[in-house]
């Protein structure tokens, strides 16, 4: 069965129609230096971060780089040591109630109960959150309908696929109607089918006007989602702009790799004098470039190849993405 977050015909919040571009520039989320220590480690070091009305935020960032502690201050669990967060305007802390009623948290881990339906299960996070009958019904059938479970809203838990339950976490976290969904990893051993289902559910969310804020380890999910990401390192954001901004500023440079034939001398002469070209590395059959962007560097190399008396026999480019910023940013070794 096809998936995709979808507007039921009560919408989200009545206030998201009619919605204006003036609400997209209003802060939703307002993280002022945030810090927080584990007697001498030092978890999240003046942490600072906005997420407007309407934004998909990414937070992204290596194991123990700060990102769980973070979300943990900011939808209430933990109590910072110093900083300040508001949300829609009200603080945030573990005792703050009207502050943390904005929030739809859905955690890393499936927080359900297997051995009820995904409607009961529902029903009992609604009185949780003190929400009356008469609404725990009316929101239960609509976030149902949101995350596209309503045919299966009676059968148990223990039924669902790792997907179907991915998708009942985040319906608890919309149920009593948020206005910051923050999503910890919600892809996490999740079929490729379910994964690309839950993020076209996300994108649905924010064209409805919630925002997100968002953590993930794959890079092509920020940059699919996100219109700003900031990465975190070392208990800090260490860079922070729209994908496009990051990957101009720390992605590199693109690789391009062309077997060919030819004067191999004669090209990298010409090759040099491209304009965006950085480095020409000639080895055995065929060379490698760096540079600008492909799409401007591949037609003057291939008209140096052929004034070379060459031809080209196969090519392949490498341009720089979210995930390079990343690697570039915080390194390549593996962190536990």
């Amino acid at each position: 069965m096809s998936y995709t977050i979808r507007s039921p015909e009560i919408p989200i919040r009545s206030e998201l129609d009619g919605r204006s571009t003036r609400e997209s520039h209003q802060v939703m989320l307002k993280c002022d230096r945030l810090s927080k220590k584990f007697e001498s480690i030092e978890a999240v070091r003046a942490v600072s971060l906005t997420v407007h009305k309407g934004e998909t935020y990414g937070l992204l960032g290596p194991n123990g780089a700060g990102k769980t502690t973070t979300i943990s201050m900011i939808v209430g669990v933990l109590k910072a040591d110093a900083g300040s967060i508001e949300v829609d305007g009200k603080a945030i802390s573990p005792g703050s109630r009207e502050g943390k009623a904005a929030i739809g948290f859905v955690p890393q881990e499936i927080a359900l109960y297997p051995d009820l339906t995904a409607r009961e299960n529902l029903q009992f996070f609604g009185r949780l959150e003190q929400m009356g009958s008469r609404e725990i019904k009316k929101r239960t059938e609509i976030v149902l309908e949101l995350v596209g479970l309503s045919e299966r809203a009676n059968d148990r838990l223990s039924t669902y696929s790792g997907g179907m339950k991915r998708r009942v976490n985040i319906a608890v976290g919309l149920l009593h109607d948020p206005k910051l969904l923050v999503l910890d990893e919600p892809t996490v051993g999740v079929d490729p089918q379910s994964r690309n289902q839950i993020l076209e559910g996300v994108e649905e969310l924010s064209r409805l006007g919630m925002s997100v804020l968002y953590t993930t380890h794959y890079m092509e999910e920020a940059q699919r989602l996100c219109s700003r990401v900031g990465i975190m390192d070392y208990g800090a954001i260490i860079a922070e702009g729209s994908p496009t901004e990051l990957i101009g500023r720390h992605g590199g440079s693109t690789q391009i790799s062309m077997k060919m034939t030819g004067m191999m001398d004669r090209f990298r002469g010409l090759a040099e004098a491209i304009p965006g070209v950085s480095t020409v590395v000639i080895l055995d059959g065929g060379a490698e470039i760096s540079g600008g962007s492909s799409s401007s560097l591949l037609p003057d190399l291939i008209t140096a190849v052929a004034k070379s008396d060459g031809i080209v026999t196969a090519l392949e480019a490498h341009e720089p993405d979210l995930e390079s910023v990343f690697l570039n940013l915080t390194g390549r070794a593996i962190r536990d």
